[in-house]
């Protein structure tokens, strides 16, 4: 949804400095000492002043998905704990390998003691871990099927991922939407109080934004989960610019 542009001020009567661009900074004397060039940049607006942000979205096809879980075990000391969380390691990982995961990551495993009760049963230690790779999305039920059944095993949320490579032509076109929402904003409420012209004075961009997708435990007989159903991938940007209305 599109926020609602403002009018800042009617009249600005003398130049009005926005924003300054040291090219370089020298650091001597445990002090940053401005260098020989500096630029100051001074924008004049002898009209309304503008303030409009503006908003862009593109939906992409899925090309990965970006897959991690928990895996946890536990046993009367450290060292049985640790031991039980190798092999169930080793199991996840051979299925993981067996649907092809990419870019496999395996944090270092910690560990900390669950008190039971009752409190005669004594203490136990609990030793986890994080695994995280690259999946295809067709392999998404045998990755809950296959994966999230074993013992230990926690998943957490999937993130839908775009082709990386298409990134900067992404952000362009996002960029100029962006900026015609906002221009669009603006030329509304310069007509509103009567002006016609309108000159960029300054654009800042803002946010960037992706959505996971929860998968939470399953039942034998429930119904596979189909990757077209998954949310696609988003990017969102949004523009802060500021007009001078004449």
């Amino acid at each position: 949804m599109a926020s609602i542009p403002r009018l800042s001020s009617c009249r600005l009567p003398r130049l009005r400095p926005l924003m300054l661009l040291p090219l370089g900074l020298v650091l001597g004397a445990g002090a940053l000492t401005p260098s020989r060039s500096q630029v100051q940049v001074q924008l004049q607006c002898r009209g309304a002043l503008l303030e409009t942000r503006g908003n862009a979205e593109l939906k992409r096809d899925t090309q990965r998905l970006a897959v991690s879980l928990g895996l946890e075990a536990e046993a009367a000391d450290a060292d049985g704990a640790l031991a039980a969380l190798q092999r169930r390691l080793a199991a996840v990982r051979e299925r993981l390998q067996a649907l092809q995961v990419q870019d496999l990551r395996v944090s270092s495993p910690i560990t900390w003691q669950r008190s039971q009760q009752p409190p005669a049963s004594g203490e136990r230690v609990v030793a986890n871990l994080q695994v995280s790779g690259q999946l295809a999305p067709a392999r998404l039920q045998a990755f809950v099927r296959g994966v999230g059944a074993l013992e230990g095993v926690r998943l957490n949320p999937v993130t839908a991922e775009a082709d990386p490579a298409a990134v900067p032509a992404v952000r362009a076109r996002l960029l100029r939407a962006a900026y015609q929402d906002a221009l669009a904003q603006a030329r509304e409420l310069a007509a509103a109080v009567g002006r016609s012209r309108l000159e960029p004075l300054e654009v800042r961009q803002e946010g960037h934004d992706l959505r996971p997708v929860m998968l939470r435990g399953m039942a034998a007989e429930a119904a596979p989960f189909d990757p077209a159903e998954l949310p696609q991938p988003t990017d969102r940007l949004s523009l802060f610019v500021r007009f001078c209305a004449s």
